[in-house]
């Protein structure tokens, strides 16, 4: 099979990451409603997983309706704390409280992603990853805030682990590429089995 990959993604993390590896796409960012989506997946019970795997394939879907003869590739992470998932800061502000609620304790990230040909799933996976934060002080907080606000105001956790944000952590147990946004290890191993990469 030798279809054209398209990444449904404006992340520029995703993009490094596939085009580090050798992988030949273009990006076609998905436009959906991320949050109206959510409200009805959660107001139905629907847990982080596949709350993550639904926007995830939302966004797939979209873009192999308009590019059905290529392998389109969609992406989503959810952050999950104590049961209940944590929607992305809108302000400073937020991004604060949220972290002093995450300090101290362990969390989960989920990246889900879902690969699409012919207006149908052919894959997907979840990769989850275990974070469990440092005892930081308030003012570092605020100052790190200050410094990366710019950076991680469009990440989930108000963190990124590639940045400064891997000074907030302790411990990690997990997929790194998971943590950055895309389970990339078992998307590569499904591309190469699929035969749309070399292997």
């Amino acid at each position: 099979m030798n279809s054209p990959i398209i990444l449904a993604s404006a992340s520029r993390i995703r993009a490094d990451l596939l085009r580090n590896a050798g992988v030949n796409f273009r990006a076609v960012p998905a436009r959906i409603d991320e949050e109206e989506l959510r409200h009805a997946l959660e107001a139905e019970g629907a847990g982080a997983h596949d709350l993550a795997d639904a926007l995830a394939e939302a966004k797939a879907r979209k873009i192999s309706g308009k590019f059905p003869d290529s392998l389109v590739i969609g992406c989503d992470q959810v952050l999950a704390f104590r049961g209940e998932t944590v929607a992305k800061s809108e302000t400073k502000e937020e991004a604060i409280a949220l972290l002093k609620r995450l300090r101290g304790q362990a969390h989960q990230l989920l990246s889900a992603a879902v690969v699409y040909h012919q207006g149908e799933a052919q894959w997907r996976h979840v990769g989850v990853v275990r974070m469990h934060m440092r005892d930081f002080s308030d003012e570092y907080l605020h100052d790190y805030i200050e410094r990366n606000w710019n950076s991680i105001r469009e990440a989930v956790g108000c963190y990124k682990l590639e940045e400064e944000g891997v000074r907030l952590f302790r411990e990690v147990n997990g997929d790194y590429f998971s943590v950055l946004g895309l389970p990339l290890l078992p998307l590569l191993d499904f591309l190469a089995v699929r035969g749309v990469i070399e292997s």
